[in-house]
């Protein structure tokens, strides 16, 4: 009794298991690209005779034979390869035509196989044309009662034609189908050009061509993959913007990157829009029949359909990735192959298939011209011939005697013998010399084949050649070298003045600046936005859509998107929720909000808490967010984040507090300091003071009158607000009490925020109400700092909730503050 170490037992059976999956299962054949279920199943419809042109048979008849005969497995599994073979979704072209349900690209199931009919199609007969000239191996099936093809002597690239996708055991192959006429193309050219190169074969074979067309963003990917076997690429599906009658505009998908399910597609586009993660949507429905996919997105009316259309890529499986791994079995071994490789594979399985062919045909015709010539003889001597076999005893003698006589071999005498009357005539008599002639001929092209590497490339060429004519079709897929990141969405998006409104609860939205008309001083407001109850107004901007609108929030962290991405809604809207735009934590909420234009060199920003902390870092330190955002500043325990300001290294910075009291510094007296710093002190609050305003003042030109310098506007929770000229606030150092800045009084209410205009400016403010008020920054009245200003807004008993400039001729870059 021997001993057996179990690991080496164990990892002997794993390997052998390993190998067996690899190249039994799961890895198609460089030469024929199919898996051996794939194999034996179109075997199998050979045997039947289940051809293009002869009647459909019922699946059920072929599974049966698949696993009777050489595939000892379950029945389903068999009949969900033979189905895959017959979807024109699913196969670039498919190889077998199926008559009855067949799935569908929603991911319905198949009907029963009792119920489907199957036959092979036009192209599945060039897969096993020749097999019965000994063209290849053959092997015994699972149970040594017959025997089966090892590969078959196919004349088209499947591989690379209908692709191949499995998992095995520590790999896995994923291969995308491509376009039979490019494939013909470059398999020619490296016939001809066995020295060609990787980038002349992708000038030919320009990429892969999917069944459900849609488009393929190739660039370095799709040449890694070529050049090495690994490599991704993008699929984009194909949409269409159409305009309706009403004015509206809606987006129709028309194509899906290959194996997406359009019902989970659309399924997913309705979730998002129920998330109101896309907004803009007014409908979704799927109009999909016979003639193709037609998605149907409709959009509410001021909708940017680019937008939509970039969420529906980003958020949706209408933009795919799909990774090219070209791994194929080559000599019993799994290889990583290139497009080059797999190329000469299949050539080299071309050459032997024709050599094999040749041989096995020149051999029959030999022994038929053997034949002939001695029936030549005969008919030449046909009166010898007859009395030879009529004076002959039997059979065997006469034979004997015409072999001797004649110098026969026995295959001819025993031909002579077995030759009808018939064939003595002149007609038959001039037929066996043609026949004879046409031999002959076919004998010396067939050692022409054989003696020739020329001769044979010829065959070769003339054959794929023909393929092409007959069964190539136009390219589904567009290849386009433009990566998608580089489309820039803002040149399809007109720069338009828009204020940008954010409540207190989160609640966004974008409106058209020529949404709100001016209106005259003390005046009521009209609609601004909707909120629900309990809610108000946080921030307003007036910005314009190229700018970017970068949000931070009360823990110190900024998000950043394109104002353009912000959902466009009336005054009356809601708006979406910010935690749709950028993802915050919990207990986290926007504090304050600005926008630019760039991040400029020379540029900074000043960030403010309300604990009167401040700090000045550079605008391009900001630059780059990630999706998630970047810590903005780094906050003490009770401490927030109020506002922050895009500065010049030499401006000027007012801090303005709730109790009525103003300090103005030089922010160079705040040394430039890192992303995460925490600042330092610009104001020492009284009490339970706090900061709520930040004007950032330009020095002062040499000679310049205080009247062109600037006026501080300061406005007050109960809608006062008066006008007070930069230069009554005396310069100080950072960090000290300040001076008055408004007289609060219970008639004003307490400062609700500060900020420089100028005379051409014009004012709006929103109530808590939801009323917006645009008045002229000139009706209000120019007084001194130790005031309590006029009374600028009717409130009906409300509060001020936020406001914002619009400067004559530009769009201000300003916060409101609370």
């Amino acid at each position: 009794m021997s001993q057996i170490s179990i690991e080496q037992e164990i990892k002997k059976s794993y390997l052998e298991y390993s190998l067996s999956v690899i190249v039994g299962r799961a890895i198609p054949d460089v030469r024929d690209g199919l898996k051996p279920v794939h194999r034996r199943i179109l075997y199998a419809m050979h045997e039947l005779s289940n051809s293009w042109n002869r009647p459909y048979k019922k699946s059920a008849r072929v599974v049966g034979d698949v696993i009777g005969k050489y595939h000892p497995h379950g029945d389903s599994a068999v009949y969900d390869a033979l189905v895959r073979m017959a979807q024109d979704f699913s196969m670039r072209d498919a190889l077998v035509d199926g008559q009855g349900n067949f799935g569908s690209i929603d991911g319905d199931a198949a009907a029963a196989m009792r119920y489907t009919e199957v036959r092979m199609s036009r192209l599945t007969a060039e897969f096993l044309g020749d097999i019965d000239k000994d063209t290849v191996n053959w092997r015994p099936n699972y149970d040594n009662s017959l025997q089966e093809p090892v590969v078959l002597p196919t004349k088209v690239p499947n591989l690379l034609l209908n692709g191949s996708a499995g998992i095995a055991v520590g790999m896995a192959t994923n291969i995308p189908p491509h376009n039979l006429g490019e494939l013909v193309d470059g398999t020619i050219h490296v016939l001809d050009n066995p020295a060609c190169t990787i980038g002349e074969l992708a000038t030919l074979i320009k990429g892969p061509d999917f069944p459900t067309g849609a488009s393929l963003y190739g660039g370095q990917g799709l040449a890694e993959a070529y050049a090495s076997g690994r490599g991704t690429v993008r699929i984009r599906g194909t949409v269409e913007i159409e305009e309706t009658k009403s004015g509206r505009q809606s987006i129709i998908i028309r194509e899906i990157p290959f194996a997406v399910n359009k019902s989970s597609l659309v399924e997913k586009i309705a979730q998002l829009v129920n998330d109101r993660k896309i907004e803009g949507v007014s409908d979704l429905r799927d109009e999909s029949d016979r003639k193709g996919i037609r998605i149907v997105v409709d959009l509410k009316k001021g909708t940017v359909a680019d937008i939509i259309v970039n969420s529906l890529y980003k958020y949706t499986p209408l933009e795919t990735s799909f990774g090219i791994n070209m791994m194929a079995v080559v000599d019993n071994r799994p290889m990583l192959l290139n497009v080059k490789q797999i190329l000469e594979h299949f050539l080299r399985h071309r050459r032997e298939v024709i050599i094999r062919r040749t041989k096995f045909d020149l051999d029959k015709a030999e022994k038929r011209a053997h034949i002939l010539e001695g029936l030549r003889i005969a008919v030449d001597n046909i009166d010898e011939v007859v009395q030879l076999i009529k004076t002959s005893a039997t059979p065997l003698e006469a034979k004997s005697r015409l072999t001797e006589r004649f110098g026969l071999t026995d295959i001819q005498g025993q031909a002579i013998l077995d030759m009808r009357l018939q064939r003595l005539t002149g007609l038959e008599h001039e037929k066996l010399l043609e026949e004879y002639r046409d031999l002959i001929q076919k004998i010396e092209y067939y050692n022409s084949i054989l003696n020739s590497e020329e001769v044979l490339k010829g065959v070769i060429r003339d054959e794929l050649t023909e393929i092409k004519k007959t069964f190539a079709t136009p390219r589904k897929t567009v290849i386009i070298e433009q990566d998608p990141d580089s489309i820039d969405i803002e040149d399809l998006i007109a720069d338009e003045d828009v204020v940008v409104t954010l409540t207190r609860r989160g609640y966004i939205k974008r409106v058209p600046l020529d949404s709100y008309q001016q209106q005259r001083r003390g005046g009521k407001g009209i609609a601004g936005t909707a909120t629900s109850e309990g809610d108000m107004l946080q921030a307003l901007l007036t910005t314009s859509n190229h700018q970017s609108l970068l949000l931070f929030t009360n823990l110190g962290r900024m998000h950043q998107l394109k104002v353009h991405r912000v959902p466009e809604g009336s005054r009356y809207a809601k708006g979406a929720h910010i935690a749709n735009l950028v993802p915050l934590e919990k207990d986290e909420h926007i504090a304050t909000a600005m926008s630019v234009r760039d991040f400029a060199e020379d540029k900074y920003f000043l960030f403010v808490t309300k604990r009167g902390m401040i700090k000045r870092t550079l605008a391009p330190l900001y630059r780059n967010v990630r999706a998630s955002g970047i810590k903005a500043v780094l906050l003490r325990e009770d401490d927030e984040l109020i506002m922050v300001r895009q500065i010049e290294h030499n401006d000027e910075v007012v801090l303005c507090t709730q109790g009525g009291t103003a300090i103005r510094f030089s922010v160079t007296e705040v040394r430039p300091m890192g992303r995460t710093a925490s600042g330092v002190k610009g104001i020492a609050l009284r009490g339970k003071d706090i900061v709520v305003g930040a004007v950032v003042v330009p020095p002062q030109k040499e000679g310049e009158p205080d009247e062109t310098w600037g006026h501080i506007l300061t406005v007050s929770e109960l809608g006062y607000g008066k006008r007070t000229p930069v230069g009554q606030y005396r310069l100080q150092s950072r960090g000290g009490r300040g001076v008055i800045n408004m007289k609060v009084t219970a008639k004003t209410g307490q400062v609700r925020g500060a900020i420089l205009v100028q005379d051409d400016d014009q004012l709006v403010m929103m109530t808590s109400a939801n009323k917006v008020i645009r008045i002229g920054v000139k009706d209000i009245s120019v007084v001194g700092r130790a005031t309590q200003g006029v009374r600028l807004a009717s409130l009906d008993g409300g509060t001020l909730a936020g406001f914002d400039l619009v400067r004559e001729g530009t769009i201000d870059d300003g916060l409101v503050e609370e």
